[in-house]
Parts: structure tokens; sequence; C-alpha cells
């Protein structure tokens, strides 16, 4: 299979670097719950209008299988947008595993949300985004193998 390496479009480099800092904002917020970051964390619960002891019993009751597809899904998109910078046609199956990871994540949150009576318009908002951008990811670094800019 002989594939003709293209040139890397303009845009391929600002695809990768702004999902690189979307996606660095995911992987920081993953360390720093896992970390249990009890400032960080608060901040996060006080803005949401979530308890904090309850918003911390949340976090440390996930099941590991439930951390595990977090970290899928978190580490997966990080990967992708690295990959997308180093031109590798491998970004397409790490997005591809972050979509997995979202997919997981997404069910069990939903069907054990956070404790309390806060709005839940933002979370829901959030997630629409992560959802969005995920799947724009993927689909773009599929599009980049078929043109050949990813080898």
């Amino acid at each position: 299979m002989n594939q003709t390496i293209q040139k890397a479009p303009w845009h391929l480099w600002v695809v990768g670097l702004v999902s690189l800092l979307w996606n660095g904002f995911g992987a920081y917020d993953y360390t720093q719950t896992q970390l249990r970051n009890v400032d960080y964390m608060t901040s996060a619960f006080e803005q949401m209008g979530v308890d904090v002891a309850a918003g911390m019993a949340y976090f440390d009751a996930f099941p590991i299988w439930a951390d595990a597809f977090w970290a899928f899904g978190v580490w997966g998109a990080v990967a992708g947008s690295v990959l997308l910078l180093l031109r590798s046609r491998f970004a397409f199956p790490a997005f591809a595993l972050s979509i997995v990871g979202l997919i997981v994540t997404t069910i069990f949150q939903y069907a054990n949300p956070m404790p309390g009576d806060y709005d839940k318009t933002f979370p829901i908002v959030i997630s629409v985004i992560i959802w969005v951008v995920t799947i724009a990811l993927t689909l773009y670094a599929r599009r980049m193998i078929a043109k050949g800019v990813l080898r």
C-alpha cells in the first residue's frame, strides 16, 4: 500500500493545539480529582452548589472500573491530540478509545448522579460540549488519515 504523504494543512496545527489545550484541562481535572485535591474540588463543588463532604464521598465511591473508563476517556483524548500534532495515524484509535471511555463514564454518571439539589443544567451543557468536541476530533483524525496527512 503506497500512500502519498500530504503536506500538513494549517488547520491541523490549529486543531491539534486547541484540542491539546482543551483535553489538557480535562487531564488536569481528572488528575486533581484522583489526587483528591481538596482546594480544587471544594472550589468546583461550591460553584455547582454541591455540599463538599457529599461531593468528596461521591468521588470516593466510584468503582475502579468507572475510574478506569474515565481515564481511558481523558488520556485517550490527550494522546489523540498529541498524535495529531505528531501527524500519526494512531490519533484516530486514541480518540476512538476516548469515545469508549466517554460512553461508559456518561452512562455511569447519569445512572449515579452527584448528590444534592443543584442546577444540573451546567453539567449537562458541559457533557454535550465534551461529546461534540470528542466526536468532531475523532472524525477529523479519520479525515486526515483519508487525505494522507497522518502517517
